[in-house]
């Protein structure tokens, strides 16, 4: 059970996603693929994409502004980005996140597990809370990750969208309201090969193939490994928190595809109407998929306060996380959409 100790508080919620849509009938224009297929195997309706000139960064300093203005404060003390789609590959993306949001010369890096990156960077911005480094951090997700993909690549490009979303931490006590619960955070790096860009690293700095500088993914592997390890890893934060599978408001996993958002259900015991949902209307946004998930929960009424949520997210490397909390109230939390 927690106490009253010092704890990160959520207080600020915001996402943002690109304006341009990319729905299936268009990749059925050009991919050897079909909406009823797509649909059946990732549940993924449509998707948002980056169109050339907006960047991780970009989409990032709108997803900041949009928490900040939740939070009711543009102050805080550092600054926490959770991508693996750097505007460059040096320097970190977030100073310059920092610096368009006019937060001055806070503390400002990048946190890269993936898919599981903005859990990884909510559990490093709770230490620099719990340790007294800082008393208010920004924590953002953005991640343009079909820069990433092979525009033919009928097995990848149907799942993934662009998009970032962000929360504002403040410091508080463990019994609060919004007050994130324990985490639990693994790797494997023996199975880095489920899910890898080969080249363009320090490793392989150039391919003579241009495939090595797109995603390759082992699919089944993946879905098995995912559905595992976020089931574990929630059981896990569970049985800290002292709460059962029963007592779970809300299931807040990462929105890979609805496939494993059920199997993980499945596997907890969760009814599926504790699920949320919108991997439909988004595709698989890496490490923007559990806050921008988080918004649109909030903007539809799905979340209230007081509710039990569960959190749990898994990527590559292989990397993978969970934690916990009751839902803060937060009035003022904004559309992701443009123009909604």
């Amino acid at each position: 059970m927690q106490d009253a100790r010092r704890a990160a508080v959520v207080t600020g919620l915001g996402g943002w996603l690109p304006p341009r849509v990319l729905d299936n009938a268009e990749l059925e224009q050009r991919l050897d693929t079909s909406d009823e297929w797509i649909r059946n195997r990732t549940g993924i309706r449509e998707r948002h994409v980056v169109d050339p000139g907006l960047s991780t960064v970009d989409m990032a300093v709108e997803a900041g502004r949009c928490a900040l203005r939740s939070a009711g404060s543009d102050v805080v003390d550092a600054l926490v980005l959770a991508t693996a789609t750097p505007d460059y590959l040096c320097p970190a993306s977030a100073p310059e996140v920092a610096s368009r949001l006019g937060l001055g010369g806070v503390a400002a890096f990048d946190v890269n597990a993936v898919c599981s990156g903005f859990v990884y960077a909510l559990a490093t911005a709770a230490g620099l809370i719990a340790g007294g480094v800082a008393g208010r951090v920004l924590v953002v997700g953005s991640d343009a990750f079909t820069t990433l993909l092979d525009p033919d690549d009928r097995s990848t490009v149907p799942i993934f969208g662009d998009g970032a979303g962000a929360v504002v931490l403040r410091a508080g006590t463990a019994d609060e309201l919004g007050a994130l619960g324990p985490f639990d955070l693994h790797s494997d790096g023996e199975l880095t090969d489920l899910l890898v860009v080969p080249a363009g690293g320090a490793k392989q700095r150039r391919s003579a193939d241009p495939r090595d500088h797109f995603l390759a993914m082992q699919g089944t592997a993946v879905f098995r490994q995912a559905s595992a390890r976020m089931a574990e890893s929630s059981r896990v934060v569970l049985d800290r928190m002292g709460w059962s599978v029963g007592e779970v408001d809300r299931f807040v996993g990462h929105q890979a595809n609805i496939r494993i958002l059920n199997a993980v259900a499945k596997q907890l015991g969760l009814p599926p109407e504790g699920l949320v949902i919108n991997v439909d209307r988004t595709g698989n946004t890496s490490a923007a998929s559990i806050p921008l998930a988080l918004t649109d929960a909030c903007v539809a009424g799905s979340l209230h306060a007081g509710d039990r949520v569960l959190v749990s997210a898994f990527g590559a490397g292989l990397t993978w996380g969970s934690t916990a909390l009751r839902w803060p109230d937060l009035p003022k939390v904004e559309s992701p959409r443009v123009g909604e």
